[in-house]
């Protein structure tokens, strides 16, 4: 089991991020967009800088639903390879059968 801290700091990211995403998003239009003047594209970008770095959608740390642990985690089924091992000997995991020769 991960520390309840990690978990609850990752927690806090997706919120922040799902936050400030739209003002995030049309600070970084005009910031790409050449065709605005210097002067305001960096102006977009010091905005950029001062916004929470949590706020950042790459910040966000893919972790297993049962047990919080962010190593050895599959996209697909949101656990990590320790708990699809588990679920999958027991059957709870449809369509998944145990390997053995």
């Amino acid at each position: 089991m991960a520390k309840k801290s990690s978990v609850e700091k990752n927690n806090r990211r997706r919120k922040m991020s799902v936050q400030f995403a739209a003002k995030r998003q049309k600070l970084k239009d005009i910031a790409n967009d050449m065709k605005k003047p210097a002067e305001t594209r960096f102006a977009a970008r010091l905005k950029l800088a001062e916004l929470p770095r949590n706020s950042s959608k790459t910040r966000i740390r893919n972790r297993c639903e049962l047990t919080g642990r962010s190593r050895g985690y599959f996209r697909k089924l949101k656990l990590c390879r320790n708990q699809l091992r588990e679920l999958a000997s027991m059957g709870l995991i449809p369509g998944m059968v145990k390997s053995s020769w």
